[in-house]
């Protein structure tokens, strides 16, 4: 949370993130052109063939993982700390798949009589048939994606787009990524000799489509009682912890459980539209688990010197069973916390 944009806000967390993520990146580039098989004999550091496919693949396993995380993160919490500075790790992903472009246009088109990204977009253009497909079209078109996430990733532009606006813009990155498949599907996937790719693509393709499919059968069914939604018992929620109740419209609320007491807010965070019931109690406040934004239980507003507020939602007990009313009170009301009986530890 900060009063003020600055280009980064670091802190010892996110320079050790991005020290790893940084190391891991050269680590892989590395290895990769060491162990790769060079056409001629051609040393690993004259070889740009071998240069391109090292960031190429690599871009490609970086963006498995982002959208890898918050389905993680849903299945076990353990991964949430991965989502602190996610957004770190899509513009080093961007950077990274920039990279292999650079390579892929100098090796390939920096002596054409035309510009290069004519000569990109003109030298295939067999769209009518699959073999031979022009399969840099699929490649250009998500890298297009990832520099404009890249660019609004800053919190200036979640200010001035809103949330709800930035955050279907960024939901483009699975179109992106839906892309890049295709991109490696038409071209090093078609190769006549196996290659590892041809099996760590589909795999992780495939991976991150089951987590996803995992994580979305994680949402809690609820059932209505006269408009409420029945929640379950108390003992369900965690002391310090919530549990996430999906409502009409899309909308989900999360329940927290803070000194024997039950209060909901709504589930997105005003910063970036977080799942803060996937967050924790510190401090006596409700924090992110994406970037740290706090919000008081019973009335949804940031401590002070913040401003941010969300919608709170009533709460009451019946026959032992928690009921929640989706209709949401407006953004920063407060709300009797519910109390109920001892937490489970």
């Amino acid at each position: 949370m900060s009063v003020r944009y600055t280009p980064v806000g670091w802190n010892a967390n996110k320079i050790v993130y991005d020290a790893l993520l940084v190391a891991a990146i050269v680590a892989y580039v590395l290895v990769f052109i060491w162990a790769a098989e060079r056409p001629g004999g051609a040393p690993p550091y004259d070889d740009a063939t071998i240069r391109m496919r090292a960031f190429g693949s690599c871009a490609f396993l970086m963006l498995s993982v982002v959208l890898a995380i918050g389905p993680l993160a849903r299945l076990d919490r353990r991964f949430l700390p991965l989502l602190y500075n996610r957004r770190h790790f899509g513009v080093a992903t961007c950077i990274v798949a920039l990279t292999h472009a650079s390579y892929a246009l100098g090796w390939y088109f920096a002596f054409s009589a035309h510009d290069p990204y004519a000569a990109l977009l003109s030298s295939n253009t067999s769209y009518a048939r699959l073999a031979g497909f022009p399969f840099e079209i699929f490649g250009l078109a998500a890298l297009i994606i990832l520099l404009a996430l890249a660019v609004t990733s800053h919190d200036f532009w979640l200010s001035f787009m809103t949330a709800p606006v930035w955050k279907a813009l960024h939901m483009s990155v699975y179109a992106a990524y839906t892309l890049v498949v295709a991109h490696v599907a038409f071209g090093a996937l078609l190769a006549p000799v196996l290659q590892p790719l041809q099996i760590v693509v589909p795999a992780c393709a495939l991976g991150v489509a089951v987590l996803h499919v995992l994580a979305a059968r994680q949402e809690p069914a609820s059932l209505e009682r006269e408009g409420w939604v029945v929640v379950g018992a108390p003992d369900r929620i965690a002391e310090g912890r919530a549990i996430v109740v999906p409502v009409e419209g899309g909308e989900s609320v999360a329940i927290f459980r803070h000194e024997g007491r039950l209060s909901a807010i709504a589930n997105a965070c005003a910063h970036q539209n977080g799942p803060l019931g996937e967050g924790r109690i510190v401090d006596g406040c409700i924090t992110c688990p994406w970037h740290g934004f706090q919000y008081r239980p019973e009335d949804g507003c940031s401590p002070p010197p913040f401003t941010e507020k969300v919608a709170t939602y009533n709460l009451r007990l019946e026959n032992g069973l928690v009921l929640l009313d989706p209709r949401p009170n407006a953004r920063g009301q407060r709300v009797e916390p519910l109390f109920v009986a001892e937490a489970r530890a």
